[in-house]
């Protein structure tokens, strides 16, 4: 598939009147919705701004390329925008940008449409193309441009060095969705090697699968390796090679740079048996433990929410179909339809812990990681340790196995543990002979690192499980003051990033509560994080509401989306707001969600649900009530952003 084959004439826009990114943003969606590409504007909205919350599309040079794998949209189409009076995207180089690829695949399309993306990427690496582009003056121009472009030979997989002997790199680049800033930055790579008389293999890791990929006789050969990448590549053929790690956006930004860096002799020498001290040339040791911990969260949440709400469906089914007061232990699973949607909630919660530590594990320790990771959850949920036990006849105590399950916080610690426990391994089994090689990653990683994993949790247990006791048992207690400084604390934690470290911290406390709430009712420490991260986008639209002298008109019709964004408890949407304007806007956004997490904690109010804001509101205990708080925190929020807000000039 071509890239022509996806350009839509019907949805060019030729002079995009928007100035700001979110007005930008609606524009283009509106005019895929009036072709008929796109028959969900707040869906396929929402997707993009998922999108752009990870890594802004903006990627320089006045190029941007937004783009959703949604179910709104009918049939893979690229709308070309383009904007004489440039608009504020918030690009990587912090330029304004005028040339517009809006990205709309159908949730269910296959691979096709990526390979043509790829093709895009690279047309818009070309020097000159993207000029040629912004003096084009109809539709049919856009097509006779790229038709130019194609009839010339295609560029080889590998730059080759520009005189024999020159020195050669190797590099892999990988984003987060593997569409657009993969192959940006693999023809980044090879555009400015070439410049440089460099010769260079780029490896892309995207949505596709991987392509160009490096074999050992590229590796042995390469002088050093560049890894461009916001997620985990396959780091272990780099052992003993400099090695230069940065994310992909400096791959495209900083191309030359990571080149004369890893030809300078200064690059680490990667291990791959200590993978952390790769890291650490890049991050500092906290940074790489939350990457860790984000790296098995990420991969926990489907489980958790979708087990989590199926859960609490069952309840809810039994509570409306009615239980015999002498039944309600049963509560859950009385009628039938309530115990078949508690049993595959529980099928799918049950993983969650053995996948969170499982995805730690192989963060820090790559692919031998995952099945002591695994193992290490998996203990955790049961409980398995050594405790003292009564003989059977009476007398003595005696060692043996006991159940007493160490919950999120044991999975946690085991995930990391696993991980540090494979590296171990790999280094004490370094000096093995060369002919016991092969059997190292089928046999003895596995076998070792989850026996060591293994007996390691056994101890580990203990102490954890006393605290996930203490911790739980401190949470189903609360009230008073103790629940709303909880709530004030997490509810405020949502708003001060919006979806950064803060964000991230509290949401994963208030999921990993849930387990052990869900039959007593759920969770308020859950209640209090969904609440708090549903007031800053509500906010928003009380703040364009209430003081519209202030704002744009493009800032108050994305002040309208945001109602959707805040009912359905995506934070996000008013990062916009809070990134033009942090100083007012943050500290306004995290009052009223902190007052909001207090007052749900002062109410008590339990959520069994861990996502889906106002559409999951029947799983509370008090919906009117939680309701009513969401607002009063928005109110507040809103009069005070609106109120430190200067007037527009």
């Amino acid at each position: 598939m071509k890239i022509q084959d996806l350009l839509n004439k019907n949805v060019m826009i030729l002079d995009l009147q928007a100035t700001e990114k979110i007005a930008a943003i609606e524009e283009m969606i509106h005019k895929l919705v009036d072709q008929g590409v796109v028959t969900d504007f707040e869906a396929f909205k929402e997707g993009i701004l998922a999108r752009e919350a990870l890594t802004s599309t903006g990627l320089g040079d006045g190029i941007a390329m937004p783009h959703s794998k949604n179910a709104a949209v009918k049939e893979a189409t690229v709308l070309f925008a383009k904007s004489n009076k440039g608009v504020d995207y918030e690009s990587l180089d912090g330029q304004p940008t005028d040339l517009f690829f809006m990205i709309a695949a159908p949730e269910g399309a296959n691979d096709t449409h990526l390979a043509a993306l790829a093709e895009l990427s690279q047309y818009l690496m070309k020097d000159g193309f993207a000029d040629k582009l912004r003096q084009v003056t109809s539709p049919d121009e856009v097509f006779a441009l790229f038709d130019s472009a194609e009839e010339k030979a295609e560029e080889p997989a590998t730059v080759e060095p520009a005189a024999e002997g020159s020195d050669f790199l190797v590099a892999v680049t990988a984003c987060t969705t593997g569409i657009a800033h993969t192959y940006m930055a693999q023809e980044a790579l090879q555009k400015v090697a070439a410049e440089l008389g460099v010769g260079i293999k780029v490896e892309t890791n995207g949505a596709s699968g991987i392509g160009n990929k490096l074999t050992a006789e590229d590796i042995a050969r390469a002088k050093g390796v560049i890894v461009a990448a916001d997620k985990a590549v396959e780091m272990e053929r780099f052992d003993g090679k400099p090695l230069v790690q940065r994310p992909v956006a400096d791959g495209i930004r900083k191309t030359e740079e990571l080149i004369n860096l890893a030809l300078s002799g200064q690059a680490p020498i990667y291990h791959a048996s200590h993978k952390g001290e790769a890291a650490s040339t890049t991050s500092s040791a906290g940074a790489g433990l939350y990457k860790h911990l984000m790296s098995g969260v990420s991969q926990m949440l489907p489980f958790v929410i979708g087990g989590g709400i199926l859960i609490a469906l069952a309840f809810l089914f039994d509570q409306f179909m009615g239980v015999p007061q002498d039944q309600l232990a049963q509560l859950g699973s009385y009628h039938e339809i309530a115990a078949l949607f508690k049993s595959i909630g529980g099928a799918a919660f049950g993983f969650m812990l053995p996948v969170l530590a499982g995805y730690i594990a192989y963060s820090i320790a790559e692919k031998p990681g995952l099945a002591p990771g695994f193992v290490a959850g998996a203990l955790a949920a049961s409980g398995a340790a050594f405790g003292k036990v009564p003989f059977a006849s009476g007398g003595k105590e005696t060692l043996a196995l006991v159940g007493i399950p160490s919950g999120f916080l044991g999975a946690l610690v085991g995930g990391f543990l696993a991980g540090y426990a494979v590296n171990f391994l790999k280094k004490a089994l370094k000096g093995l002979p060369k002919s016991l090689e092969g059997i190292k990653s089928i046999l003895l990683y596995p076998l070792l690192g989850t026996a060591v994993t293994g007996f390691l949790m056994l101890a580990v247990n203990i102490p954890m499980a006393a605290i996930n006791t203490g911790l739980n048992g401190f949470l189903e207690g609360l009230s008073g003051t103790s629940a709303v400084l909880l709530g004030l604390v997490v509810g405020g934690m949502m708003a001060i990033d919006m979806g950064g470290p803060f964000n991230k911290a509290a949401y994963i406390f208030g999921t990993g509560t849930l387990a052990a709430t869900v039959s007593t009712g759920g969770s308020v420490v859950m209640a209090a994080v969904m609440a708090g991260g549903m007031v800053p986008p509500l906010a928003v639209f009380v703040a364009t509401l209430l003081f519209r002298n202030k704002f744009t008109e493009e800032e108050r019709n994305s002040g309208i989306t945001n109602i959707v964004m805040g009912l359905s408890f995506i934070t996000e949407g008013a990062i916009p707001f809070g990134a033009a304007d942090p100083a007012r806007a943050i500290p306004s956004f995290v009052a009223g969600s902190a007052l909001t997490g207090a007052l749900v904690g002062l109410a008590g109010i339990k959520l069994m649900a861990p996502h889906g804001g106002i559409f999951v509101i029947g799983l509370t205990t008090n919906p009117l009530l939680y309701l009513l708080f969401v607002l009063v925190g928005a109110v507040v929020s809103g009069i005070l952003f609106g109120a430190l807000r200067k007037p527009l000039k």
